[in-house]
Formats: structure tokens, sequence, C-alpha cells
């Protein structure tokens, strides 16, 4: 089982807001996920990340991928060298 930690799309149209969720890469981007670890907001001024960042490096650790957005996040953050 391929895990990747993604984006999972929210929100309204022209409004997106997105959950950081562990998931396995076979399932839809909005459909099942194992576990949810954060939110991020694009639209406000400075955008509002927010990530449960002991999880996240639990869930790397146990080889889970980050897609290329949310690990430039982590990396924005910290949570990542």
């Amino acid at each position: 089982m391929a895990v990747k930690i993604r984006l999972k799309r929210l929100g309204a149209k022209k409004a997106p807001f997105y959950r950081v969720v562990v998931a396995d890469s076979r399932f839809p981007r909005d459909g099942r996920f194992i576990e949810e670890i954060g939110t991020y907001n694009p639209k406000t001024d400075p955008s509002e990340f927010t990530i449960d960042a002991e999880k996240a490096k639990k869930w790397i650790a146990n080889g889970a991928q980050p897609t290329d957005t949310v690990r430039a996040l982590l990396k924005k953050n910290g949570i990542i060298g």
C-alpha cells in the first residue's frame, strides 16, 4: 500500500479550503483517507496552515510520501528539512 500525505479539497467554488490527510494513493483525492493531520486555507492573507507536526513526522518516518504541495508547506513551516 503506497501511502501519501496530500490535500483533500473542501469549500465552495472558487473558495478552496483543504485538509491535510494521510491516504492510500489508490483512493480518489476527496475520497477515503486514513487520518486527518491538518488544514490549509490559501485564501487568507497570509495563507493559514496548521498541522500536527508529531503525526506528520511519524507518518513520514513510516514511509508516507508527501505530495509536492504538502512537501513545500512542510518545509516552509520547518517541519521537514
